[in-house]
């Protein structure tokens, strides 16, 4: 039996490059909280995720770098695996 790819070394070093790019939620717009890790981001709604613009289980891919993007965590749970987001709001960084 095969285990959970988001424990894969490619996963991680995914994730680590999209938290190193430090952008923004690509959702709302507003500052993820890159320095919330660990333990405490699993339960942190401001924490940063990662996020697939076609969620996986509409066929997108959980390695490619051009399906990823930077999420809120509560961002990320609200939107579910819908395809289609609001309007984001302009990000404050601009």
């Amino acid at each position: 039996m095969a285990g959970n790819p988001r424990n894969g070394s490619r996963y991680r070093a995914l994730c680590a490059a999209q938290r190193a790019l430090g952008l923004p939620c690509w959702l709302c717009g507003h500052n993820i909280a890159y320095e919330i890790t660990g333990r405490d981001a699993g339960k942190h709604p401001d924490a940063f995720t990662l996020d697939h613009l076609v969620p996986l289980s509409k066929g997108g891919s959980l390695l490619d770098p051009a399906n990823a993007r930077s999420a809120h965590r509560r961002c990320n749970s609200r939107r579910g695996n819908r395809t289609s987001v609001k309007q984001q709001r302009a990000s404050r960084r601009w």
